[in-house]
């Protein structure tokens, strides 16, 4: 068993024993296992999964970092949201505002407005997968 712990700045999102994690890392998907190699990695934002009980249980999260040690897993992230939390409509609305800012920024001269928009796309695609990952 793995002890996972998600932090946000504003609070604690979990703190649990679960059989697995797998996490949205900045080069790919890992997968961490009890007794993984430790290890600390950036995480890009996108849906973090781990099994508790036999159950899959999905998080859709934002850009932080991640640290395995041992027999634990702690996620430091700006979002990490369940499917109840997250407003289909919101996220969706976020992305074409974001898609048409991307359209009219000047790429050579605001690299950092640019990252930051690309980082808004990916965390409500992120919320998105979640959300409509149940209905189908």
């Amino acid at each position: 068993m793995l002890h996972l712990e998600i932090v946000t700045p504003e609070k604690k999102v979990l703190s649990e024993q679960v059989a697995d994690v797998y996490l949205p890392a900045a080069d790919g998907e890992i997968g961490v296992l009890d007794l993984h190699a430790s290890l600390v990695t950036a995480l890009a934002p996108g849906e973090l999964r781990y099994q508790k009980d036999g159950k899959e249980h999905e998080l859709a999260i934002g850009s932080g970092f991640a640290e395995v040690s041992d027999d634990k897993v702690i996620i430091l992230t700006d979002m990490a949201l369940g499917e109840d939390e997250i407003d289909e409509a919101a996220a969706q609305a976020a992305i074409e505002r974001a898609e048409e800012e991307l359209k009219n920024i000047d790429h050579s001269k605001q690299a950092e407005d640019l990252a930051n928009l690309q980082a808004l796309i990916a965390q409500n695609m992120a919320k998105l997968n979640i959300k409509r990952k149940r209905r189908h």
